[in-house]
């Protein structure tokens, strides 16, 4: 089987365990990230809106943001780009963006050093599974030095994630039972 069909196939799995999930749980995620691998002080935060069935990360958004971190959202641009963020602050206007997402409506850019990140999987070595159009990766390689957490259940755990020379590696995981830091995410 090829990359892209084992992708495909571990997308499917993945999906499968995040369905058993509660988005809700990310309110634990939110304390285990704020207690075991806060942000820098003077970090610049890239979120994200969570999707249907992803964890919710809005209250460590809030958290963060109740602790006077600078957030920013992810806006998708056409397919092939790396994302662009704009600055955001909970309550701010949202508007409709590609693959129903949200971001901020007002045209503030930012330039994150520390990003949560979506996943549909992940695995012990630091690899994680996307959507598939690749704009996290493009992200990494724009933002090499960013530090790279990846949001998820801990049920989207894989024992092996299916992963070529362009998928960037997460140097920690946050769910709803803890952190976890990988080694060698470079």
């Amino acid at each position: 089987m090829d990359l892209a069909a084992k992708k495909a196939a571990a997308r499917v799995d993945a999906l499968a365990r995040r369905a058993r999930c509660n988005p809700a749980w990310g309110a634990r995620l939110a304390e285990h990230v704020l207690e075991e691998c806060p942000p820098p002080k003077d970090a610049v935060i890239a979120g994200f809106w969570p999707l249907d069935g992803e964890i919710n990360i809005l209250p460590l958004l809030t958290g963060l943001a109740d602790r006077g971190y600078q957030l920013c959202l992810p806006v998708t641009p056409t397919r092939g780009e790396p994302l662009i963020f704009r600055s955001w602050t909970p309550g701010d206007v949202l508007e409709a963006g590609r693959f129903k997402t949200l971001h901020p409506k007002a045209e503030i850019p930012a330039i994150p050093d520390f990003i949560l990140t979506p996943l549909l999987a992940y695995d012990r070595f630091g690899h994680r599974l996307g959507y598939g159009a690749g704009y996290y990766d493009r992200t990494f390689t724009a933002l090499p030095n960013a530090y790279r957490l990846g949001c998820a259940f801990s049920a989207q755990q894989l024992e092996h994630v299916p992963h070529g020379p362009h998928d960037t590696k997460l140097h920690a995981i946050a769910t709803e039972t803890g952190v976890v830091s990988f080694q060698n995410p470079n």
